[in-house]
């Protein structure tokens, strides 16, 4: 019989960086459209595995020169093409002992819930009385949570005690049953400092609004983020002030370049939804930021991400602030003339 030591030395060998594994027993109270036993009535366990976002993808967004990299590499790339073929695999070896077993990425691309959590309007349609919507969703960070992975911080996001928010989660629902690890007990890293809620450039994350919820036996609270504003700042773009028109966005005049953005339009996605322009400001590079320097995560590093008194860039969008900083025609030395390694052309060139 394949083992929980089995599961998670496979996992590992097959790129996943954490994992846990929760009984289904601990999910007895998801919502339907969220409910794992919706899509395997049969299920007995799930495995969650963490796949660390690499604290190198996101340092171009902090020095503001290289944006495309956390949207691939950290942010697309695990989701599209990593964690799936961890998941695959690791779900063929259990299916060779007999198992069922279902590989989740993060992907959730056909769910049925907003996210708000309410129902798309005239989406799709239960097959039968007592079935959910197609897709369910199950939500990846409560996984983790039930796993023993980390704990749900104040953002919304798991922190992990090897990575902090620097990770992204896969699931298996399984009808293997194997032995659960311990959750871990609220409040071991998040304390609250409410970094996050800070330095999230949309104002996303309120300090005076949250959401409680009892999961698996533990009483949960994070804030009531603002998923409108999170979706808009997700891509770097800002509001219009009255009067204005924007085109920041290709089907919009509503929208500017934010102040933490960039790009004069929003660039294209990289692998569907890596459009990550505000880099995670908040939920994922203040937090880490604040975790390190509390010195409580697993990860070391020589420096410091962030030195002590180093405030976030931002950029003025004025049109003064543009015409200082970028004289038109603008031209990159190494093609033109300026270089100090440019030669003049002879005919023997």
């Amino acid at each position: 019989m394949i083992t929980s030591q089995d599961i998670k030395a496979a996992a590992k060998r097959l790129g996943a960086d954490i994992v846990g594994i929760g009984s289904i027993d601990r999910w007895s109270t998801a919502p339907s459209q969220m409910d794992p036993k919706q899509i395997m009535p049969n299920a007995k366990s799930i495995i969650a595995m963490g796949f660390r976002v690499l604290r190198g993808s996101l340092r171009g967004i902090e020095e503001g020169t290289f944006f495309s990299n956390y949207s691939s590499m950290g942010y697309g790339g695990i989701t599209y093409l990593y964690m799936p073929m961890t998941v695959i695999n690791l779900s063929k070896m259990i299916e060779d002992e007999g198992y069922e077993a279902i590989p989740m990425g993060h992907q959730s691309d056909w769910r049925a819930i907003d996210n708000n959590g309410y129902l798309r309007d005239q989406y799709s349609r239960p097959v039968a009385p007592g079935k959910a919507c197609p897709d369910i969703m199950i939500s990846m960070r409560i996984a983790g949570f039930l796993c023993g992975l980390g704990e749900i911080g104040y953002s919304k996001m798991l922190l992990t005690p090897e990575f902090g928010p620097r990770v992204r989660v896969g699931i298996i629902i399984t009808e293997l049953e194997l032995e659960p690890d311990p959750i871990i007990e609220p409040g071991t890293l998040c304390n609250r400092c409410m970094a996050c809620v800070r330095e999230c450039p949309g104002g996303c994350i309120p300090a005076d609004r949250t959401i409680k919820t009892n999961v698996g036996g533990y009483d949960l609270e994070w804030a009531d983020i603002d998923m409108t504003k999170c979706d808009q700042t997700f891509i770097g773009a800002a509001p219009v002030a009255e009067g204005e028109t924007g085109d920041y966005l290709p089907d919009s005049d509503k929208f500017k370049p934010a102040p933490f953005s960039p790009f004069y339009h929003k660039p294209r996605n990289l692998y569907n939804t890596g459009k990550a322009i505000c880099g995670a400001a908040g939920c994922t590079r203040a937090c880490m930021t604040s975790l390190e320097r509390r010195g409580v995560l697993k990860n070391k590093f020589a420096n410091p991400f962030r030195p002590a008194g180093t405030k976030p860039w931002r950029l003025d969008w004025s049109e003064g602030a543009i015409a200082e900083d970028q004289p038109a025609p603008y031209t990159c030395a190494y093609d033109g003339l300026d270089s100090p390694n440019t030669k003049t052309k002879t005919e023997t060139d």
